[in-house]
């Protein structure tokens, strides 16, 4: 006990004491802050790849297209609802079933 109480009268102790609880409670990168951070840079990270794995395939679509006058010509009329001078284009939407 009486350790203890020497232990507490020990101002380096009380002052690493009062440092310690600071940095983990009241500083601007507490714990908290800390876990939120970690949380947002995952988050981050998952778009990162996300976006990453998208452009690769936006870029492989477009050297497609880029190269292939057929595959151009399809995206036209599928994206974009294009056609030749003698066609018709009938576009046909579905409608949603009402769920009650």
């Amino acid at each position: 006990m009486k350790r203890a109480i020497d232990l507490f009268k020990n101002k380096f102790f009380l002052v690493t004491v009062v440092f310690v609880v600071w940095m983990l409670f009241f500083d601007k990168n507490d714990l908290y802050s800390q876990y939120e951070q970690r949380q947002q840079l995952s988050k981050l990270e998952q778009e990162r790849d996300f976006y990453t794995k998208e452009t690769a395939q936006v870029s492989k679509e477009l050297d497609e297209l880029s190269s292939n006058p057929q595959k151009l010509e399809k995206f036209a009329r599928e994206k974009y609802l294009m056609k030749r001078a003698n066609e018709d284009v009938f576009v046909i939407v579905k409608e949603k079933k009402k769920e009650d």
